[in-house]
């Protein structure tokens, strides 16, 4: 279930109200008369299952609500009543599959923008994965995969144009195409600064590396991994269930071939900083065409199962 929360104009209260009490999958509809101070207006609140939430935002926008009032949506961890098991029963499909494409797209919006916070997580990550990388470390490499936030921008770029949004579109993909040469120039400059205090040195990236010479040599598993960590983000982002999007962080070596393209330039080691680089642009178009292609399945097989939406027969609701 999700509780919605709105601000209404007084002249839009009946309209909503309306809404309400004929819209399957709603309930614990509560009104409290010009109780809203900014913006003015009726707060109005109810419980929806999580399937029927996305059809409800789009009437209640359609009803000017955001415009003139405020709407919000937040998680409800228990409900204990027989209205919710109803409002549950009577929404179509399954709440874990469902998705709420404003909520998504506000998801990604805040991961997706270009600020200090993530061009410093982007240069930590990646400069740890340097280090991995010298030391062929598994443990550092996947340490600097959790921490890398690159996931975000890049699945924000893809909500965005799968909704015909360009400009949080052109924000996420900036965030990326900044945050990437910066986390490289990090590590380049952190690589120098660690061989002239004698902590590293060249021979360490010229011997064998066995652990962690699959960041530079790419091949067609590199990029059915990335389809496959593509559509798993996806599913997690946008479905009730997130816990997947840790493990689809870590299977993708976008960060690490970013680190280890770096610590080649700063070595001067030409083959592979091209064979990282390689990576680094197989793997990302890899998760971006997967992302794509399943928020295209999803926004057309959801639109369907909205349609099946039945306005109740009767009066009241919740």
């Amino acid at each position: 279930m999700l509780h919605l929360r709105l601000i209404v104009p007084p002249d839009r209260t009946p309209a909503v109200h309306e809404l309400l009490a004929r819209h399957e999958g709603v309930t614990h509809v509560v009104h409290l008369p010009g109780a809203a101070v900014q913006p003015p207006g009726d707060v109005v609140t109810a419980d929806v299952a999580r399937e029927a939430a996305d059809s409800l935002v789009e009437d209640l926008t359609a009803l000017g609500v955001a415009e003139r009032g405020a709407l919000t949506l937040d998680a409800v961890d228990l409900s204990v009543s027989r209205g919710a098991r109803e409002a549950e029963e009577e929404a179509p499909g399954h709440g874990s599959d469902a998705i709420v494409w404003e909520q998504v797209a506000a998801g990604t919006q805040e991961e997706s923008t270009l600020s200090v916070t993530f061009l410093a997580l982007m240069a930590i990550a990646t400069v740890l994965a340097g280090i991995g990388v010298l030391l062929d470390s598994p443990i550092l490499v996947i340490g600097a995969m959790v921490v890398g936030p690159e996931f975000g921008p890049t699945a924000g770029t893809c909500v965005a144009l799968v909704q015909r949004r360009w400009r949080p579109a052109a924000r996420s993909a900036t965030a990326l195409l900044v945050g990437f040469p910066v986390g490289a120039l990090a590590t380049v400059l952190s690589t120098w600064l660690l061989t002239w205090w004698g902590l590293v040195d060249r021979s360490l990236l010229e011997a064998p590396r066995p652990l962690t010479d699959f960041i530079w040599r790419p091949d067609a598993l590199s990029f059915v991994v990335a389809l496959l960590a593509g559509v798993a983000g996806t599913l997690s982002l946008t479905s009730a269930k997130s816990g997947a999007l840790v493990g689809v962080v870590i299977s993708v070596t976008t960060v690490p071939a970013a680190a280890n393209a770096a610590v080649a330039v700063a070595y001067g080691v030409a083959d592979e900083a091209v064979g990282s680089a390689v990576q680094l642009v197989l793997n990302l178009a890899g998760i971006v065409l997967a992302c794509l292609l399943t928020l295209l399945v999803q926004r057309r097989a959801w639109a369907r199962r909205g349609a099946g939406l039945r306005p109740r027969t009767g009066a009241g609701a919740g």
